[in-house]
Protein backbone atom coordinates (compact mmCIF):
# COMPACT_ATOMS: atom_id res chain seq x y z
CA UNK A 1 0.00 0.00 0.00
CA UNK A 2 2.82 2.42 0.83
CA UNK A 3 4.54 1.92 -2.69
CA UNK A 4 0.87 1.92 -4.13
CA UNK A 5 0.56 5.80 -2.52
CA UNK A 6 3.78 7.10 -3.81
CA UNK A 7 3.27 5.75 -7.45
CA UNK A 8 -0.07 8.15 -6.86
CA UNK A 9 1.88 11.05 -6.02
CA UNK A 10 4.58 10.59 -8.26
CA UNK A 11 1.69 10.45 -11.13
CA UNK A 12 -0.06 12.97 -9.58
CA UNK A 13 3.17 15.74 -9.68
CA UNK A 14 4.30 14.88 -13.30
CA UNK A 15 0.14 15.55 -14.39
CA UNK A 16 0.65 19.19 -12.55
CA UNK A 17 4.10 19.92 -14.13
CA UNK A 18 2.53 18.77 -17.10
CA UNK A 19 -0.72 20.88 -17.18
CA UNK A 20 1.91 24.02 -16.01
CA UNK A 21 3.76 23.28 -18.88
CA UNK A 22 0.63 23.40 -21.28
CA UNK A 23 -0.37 26.48 -19.26
CA UNK A 24 2.65 28.25 -20.14
CA UNK A 25 2.58 27.36 -23.69
CA UNK A 26 -1.12 28.51 -23.89
CA UNK A 27 -0.38 31.82 -22.34
CA UNK A 28 3.10 32.48 -24.61
CA UNK A 29 0.94 33.33 -27.97
CA UNK A 30 -1.12 36.09 -26.15
CA UNK A 31 1.85 37.75 -24.12
CA UNK A 32 4.67 37.29 -26.17
CA UNK A 33 3.67 37.42 -29.52
CA UNK A 34 1.83 40.05 -31.60
CA UNK A 35 0.64 40.31 -35.33
CA UNK A 36 1.19 42.53 -37.58
CA UNK A 37 -1.88 42.66 -40.81
CA UNK A 38 -1.08 43.63 -44.28
CA UNK A 39 -1.06 47.53 -44.59
CA UNK A 40 0.28 47.68 -41.01
CA UNK A 41 3.43 48.52 -39.26
CA UNK A 42 4.27 48.32 -36.02
CA UNK A 43 6.75 50.32 -33.68
CA UNK A 44 8.21 49.32 -30.80
CA UNK A 45 7.89 50.92 -27.28
CA UNK A 46 10.65 49.54 -24.98
CA UNK A 47 10.17 50.73 -21.62
CA UNK A 48 14.04 50.70 -21.09
CA UNK A 49 15.66 52.33 -23.36
CA UNK A 50 12.57 54.25 -25.90
CA UNK A 51 11.35 53.86 -29.06
CA UNK A 52 12.63 51.55 -31.19
CA UNK A 53 14.41 52.62 -34.53
CA UNK A 54 13.30 49.60 -35.72
CA UNK A 55 10.17 49.37 -37.57
CA UNK A 56 8.09 45.65 -37.38
CA UNK A 57 6.18 44.86 -41.12
CA UNK A 58 4.22 42.41 -41.55
CA UNK A 59 3.97 39.31 -40.28
CA UNK A 60 3.86 37.74 -36.22
CA UNK A 61 6.78 39.45 -34.06
CA UNK A 62 8.24 38.31 -30.58
CA UNK A 63 7.98 40.93 -27.44
CA UNK A 64 8.82 40.90 -24.21
CA UNK A 65 5.63 41.11 -21.62
CA UNK A 66 5.38 44.42 -20.10
CA UNK A 67 8.78 45.65 -21.01
CA UNK A 68 8.16 46.22 -25.08
CA UNK A 69 4.90 47.42 -26.19
CA UNK A 70 3.74 47.87 -29.86
CA UNK A 71 2.08 50.14 -31.51
CA UNK A 72 -0.10 49.67 -35.07
CA UNK A 73 -0.14 52.08 -37.68
CA UNK A 74 -1.68 52.09 -40.85
CA UNK A 75 -0.13 53.10 -44.27
CA UNK A 76 -2.49 52.69 -47.08
CA UNK A 77 -3.68 55.91 -48.40
CA UNK A 78 -5.81 57.64 -46.64
CA UNK A 79 -8.11 60.51 -47.40
CA UNK A 80 -8.63 64.10 -45.63
CA UNK A 81 -11.04 67.16 -47.34
CA UNK A 82 -9.77 70.55 -45.72
CA UNK A 83 -12.14 73.39 -46.36
CA UNK A 84 -11.08 76.80 -45.69
CA UNK A 85 -12.54 80.38 -46.11
CA UNK A 86 -9.95 83.36 -47.00
CA UNK A 87 -9.22 86.52 -48.98
CA UNK A 88 -8.17 87.15 -52.49
CA UNK A 89 -5.38 89.57 -53.46
CA UNK A 90 -8.24 92.33 -54.46
CA UNK A 91 -10.06 91.22 -51.27
CA UNK A 92 -12.88 89.35 -52.26
CA UNK A 93 -14.15 86.30 -49.88
CA UNK A 94 -13.90 82.67 -51.31
CA UNK A 95 -14.53 79.29 -49.55
CA UNK A 96 -11.85 77.00 -50.91
CA UNK A 97 -12.36 72.81 -50.56
CA UNK A 98 -9.19 70.62 -50.80
CA UNK A 99 -8.81 67.00 -50.97
CA UNK A 100 -5.66 65.00 -49.93
CA UNK A 101 -4.31 61.71 -50.28
CA UNK A 102 -1.67 60.64 -47.34
CA UNK A 103 0.07 57.97 -45.91
CA UNK A 104 2.95 57.72 -43.68
CA UNK A 105 6.42 57.39 -44.28
CA UNK A 106 7.55 53.93 -43.41
CA UNK A 107 11.03 55.39 -42.16
CA UNK A 108 9.74 58.46 -39.71
CA UNK A 109 7.25 56.15 -38.10
CA UNK A 110 9.49 56.14 -34.79
CA UNK A 111 9.48 60.14 -35.19
CA UNK A 112 6.25 60.40 -35.68
CA UNK A 113 5.38 58.04 -32.93
CA UNK A 114 8.13 60.07 -30.58
CA UNK A 115 6.76 63.55 -31.75
CA UNK A 116 3.18 64.28 -33.33
CA UNK A 117 1.22 60.22 -31.87
CA UNK A 118 -0.91 58.11 -33.93
CA UNK A 119 -3.46 61.48 -34.39
CA UNK A 120 -0.74 62.37 -36.58
CA UNK A 121 -2.48 63.47 -39.38
CA UNK A 122 -5.42 65.47 -36.96
CA UNK A 123 -2.53 67.53 -35.59
CA UNK A 124 -0.40 68.37 -38.28
CA UNK A 125 -2.47 68.04 -41.92
CA UNK A 126 -5.15 70.96 -40.71
CA UNK A 127 -2.50 73.52 -40.04
CA UNK A 128 -0.11 73.14 -43.18
CA UNK A 129 -3.25 72.90 -45.55
CA UNK A 130 -4.90 76.17 -44.11
CA UNK A 131 -1.54 77.84 -43.74
CA UNK A 132 -0.76 76.94 -47.58
CA UNK A 133 -4.31 77.38 -49.04
CA UNK A 134 -4.50 81.06 -47.59
CA UNK A 135 -0.68 82.12 -48.29
CA UNK A 136 -0.88 81.13 -52.39
CA UNK A 137 -5.13 82.49 -52.38
CA UNK A 138 -3.58 86.01 -51.31
CA UNK A 139 -1.07 86.30 -54.25
CA UNK A 140 -4.18 86.01 -56.94
CA UNK A 141 -7.48 88.05 -57.91
CA UNK A 142 -10.55 86.56 -57.73
CA UNK A 143 -10.59 86.59 -61.79
CA UNK A 144 -7.16 84.54 -61.93
CA UNK A 145 -8.56 81.74 -59.60
CA UNK A 146 -10.71 81.04 -62.84
CA UNK A 147 -8.79 81.82 -65.07
CA UNK A 148 -5.21 80.25 -63.94
CA UNK A 149 -7.12 77.16 -61.59
CA UNK A 150 -4.82 74.83 -62.84
CA UNK A 151 -1.45 76.80 -62.11
CA UNK A 152 -3.08 77.44 -58.13
CA UNK A 153 -3.92 74.32 -57.94
CA UNK A 154 -0.25 73.07 -58.65
CA UNK A 155 1.10 75.42 -56.81
CA UNK A 156 -1.21 74.77 -53.87
CA UNK A 157 0.05 70.70 -54.84
CA UNK A 158 3.78 71.48 -54.63
CA UNK A 159 3.73 73.60 -51.08
CA UNK A 160 1.30 71.27 -49.07
CA UNK A 161 3.94 67.75 -50.48
CA UNK A 162 6.73 70.02 -49.48
CA UNK A 163 5.47 71.18 -45.80
CA UNK A 164 4.00 67.53 -45.03
CA UNK A 165 7.41 65.92 -45.86
CA UNK A 166 8.83 67.97 -43.20
CA UNK A 167 6.73 66.08 -40.58
CA UNK A 168 7.05 62.28 -42.22
CA UNK A 169 4.18 62.47 -44.14
CA UNK A 170 3.50 61.77 -48.03
CA UNK A 171 1.23 62.63 -49.57
CA UNK A 172 0.13 61.16 -53.34
CA UNK A 173 -2.36 63.75 -54.35
CA UNK A 174 -3.33 67.10 -53.73
CA UNK A 175 -6.51 68.55 -55.32
CA UNK A 176 -8.51 71.24 -55.22
CA UNK A 177 -12.72 70.18 -55.47
CA UNK A 178 -14.32 73.09 -54.80
CA UNK A 179 -13.84 76.97 -55.27
CA UNK A 180 -16.76 79.51 -53.96
CA UNK A 181 -16.50 82.68 -54.46
CA UNK A 182 -19.00 85.53 -52.08
CA UNK A 183 -22.20 87.16 -52.95
CA UNK A 184 -20.88 90.62 -54.15
CA UNK A 185 -18.28 88.83 -56.27
CA UNK A 186 -21.29 86.68 -58.03
CA UNK A 187 -23.27 89.45 -58.69
CA UNK A 188 -20.16 91.35 -60.66
CA UNK A 189 -19.37 88.74 -62.21
CA UNK A 190 -23.26 87.97 -63.60
CA UNK A 191 -23.49 92.16 -64.22
CA UNK A 192 -20.50 91.61 -66.20
CA UNK A 193 -21.91 88.94 -68.09
CA UNK A 194 -25.38 91.17 -68.85
CA UNK A 195 -23.18 93.91 -70.13
CA UNK A 196 -21.34 92.22 -72.79
CA UNK A 197 -24.15 90.69 -73.98
CA UNK A 198 -25.63 94.22 -74.09
CA UNK A 199 -22.52 95.22 -75.91
CA UNK A 200 -22.60 92.48 -78.58
CA UNK A 201 -26.35 92.96 -79.24
CA UNK A 202 -25.52 96.79 -79.66
CA UNK A 203 -22.57 95.44 -82.40
CA UNK A 204 -25.00 93.71 -84.07
CA UNK A 205 -27.82 96.42 -84.10
CA UNK A 206 -25.00 98.47 -85.52
CA UNK A 207 -23.86 95.98 -88.15
CA UNK A 208 -27.92 95.11 -88.89
CA UNK A 209 -28.03 99.12 -89.62
CA UNK A 210 -24.92 99.41 -91.70
CA UNK A 211 -25.64 96.60 -93.86
CA UNK A 212 -29.45 98.46 -94.30
CA UNK A 213 -27.59 101.45 -95.24
CA UNK A 214 -25.85 100.05 -97.57
CA UNK A 215 -28.87 98.30 -99.09
CA UNK A 216 -30.40 101.54 -99.56
CA UNK A 217 -27.37 102.90 -101.45
CA UNK A 218 -27.24 100.33 -103.83
CA UNK A 219 -30.71 99.81 -104.29
CA UNK A 220 -30.88 103.64 -104.90
CA UNK A 221 -28.24 103.62 -107.09
CA UNK A 222 -29.87 101.10 -109.32
CA UNK A 223 -32.85 103.04 -109.93
CA UNK A 224 -30.84 105.80 -110.55
CA UNK A 225 -29.32 103.97 -112.74
CA UNK A 226 -32.49 102.28 -114.60
CA UNK A 227 -34.06 105.64 -114.37
CA UNK A 228 -31.15 107.30 -116.53
CA UNK A 229 -31.06 104.22 -119.02
CA UNK A 230 -34.96 105.02 -119.19
CA UNK A 231 -34.37 108.79 -120.09
CA UNK A 232 -31.45 107.84 -122.53
CA UNK A 233 -34.11 105.34 -124.58
CA UNK A 234 -36.67 108.08 -124.65
CA UNK A 235 -34.69 110.25 -125.83
CA UNK A 236 -33.24 107.98 -128.51
CA UNK A 237 -36.77 106.42 -129.41
CA UNK A 238 -39.23 108.38 -128.75
CA UNK A 239 -42.71 107.68 -126.90
CA UNK A 240 -42.22 104.02 -127.67
CA UNK A 241 -40.94 102.53 -124.58
CA UNK A 242 -43.69 104.18 -122.82
CA UNK A 243 -46.09 102.69 -125.16
CA UNK A 244 -44.70 99.29 -124.73
CA UNK A 245 -44.71 99.78 -120.87
CA UNK A 246 -48.21 100.54 -120.87
CA UNK A 247 -49.27 97.72 -122.76
CA UNK A 248 -47.62 95.22 -120.28
CA UNK A 249 -49.15 96.73 -117.92
CA UNK A 250 -52.55 96.72 -119.62
CA UNK A 251 -51.72 92.76 -120.11
CA UNK A 252 -50.86 91.99 -116.29
CA UNK A 253 -54.34 94.15 -115.71
CA UNK A 254 -56.26 92.11 -117.76
CA UNK A 255 -54.83 88.45 -116.53
CA UNK A 256 -55.18 89.58 -112.69
CA UNK A 257 -58.91 90.14 -113.47
CA UNK A 258 -59.36 87.42 -115.78
CA UNK A 259 -58.67 85.32 -112.21
CA UNK A 260 -61.27 86.98 -110.15
CA UNK A 261 -64.68 85.53 -109.91
CA UNK A 262 -66.45 88.69 -109.15
CA UNK A 263 -65.42 90.55 -112.66
CA UNK A 264 -67.86 90.31 -115.46
CA UNK A 265 -67.10 91.39 -118.90
CA UNK A 266 -69.64 93.33 -121.72
CA UNK A 267 -69.65 93.66 -124.72
CA UNK A 268 -68.82 97.34 -126.08
CA UNK A 269 -71.53 99.55 -127.22
CA UNK A 270 -74.21 97.23 -126.37
CA UNK A 271 -77.02 98.06 -123.46
CA UNK A 272 -77.87 94.58 -121.81
CA UNK A 273 -80.11 94.42 -118.77
CA UNK A 274 -79.81 92.11 -115.69
CA UNK A 275 -82.44 90.97 -114.14
CA UNK A 276 -80.84 91.21 -110.34
CA UNK A 277 -83.96 91.31 -108.68
CA UNK A 278 -85.16 87.69 -110.10
CA UNK A 279 -88.02 88.82 -112.16
CA UNK A 280 -89.04 91.20 -115.10
CA UNK A 281 -90.87 94.11 -114.51
CA UNK A 282 -94.56 93.92 -116.08
CA UNK A 283 -95.22 95.62 -119.68
CA UNK A 284 -98.42 98.04 -119.38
Amino acid sequence: KVMAGASADKLLTAISRGGLVLGGLAVVPSTCLFDVDGGQRAVVLNMMTGVEDKVRGEGTHFKVPWLMQPKIYSIRLRPKLIQTTTGTKDLQTITIHVRMLFRPDVAGLPTIHTTLGEDYDERVIPSIANEVMKATIAQYNAEQLLTQREHVSQEIREAIVHRARQFNILMDDVSITHLTYGKEFARAIEEKQVAEQDAERQKFIVAASEQERQATVIRSEGEAEAAKMISEALKEHGSGLIEVRRIDAAKDIAEALSKSPNVMYLPQGQQMLLNVAGGGRPQQ
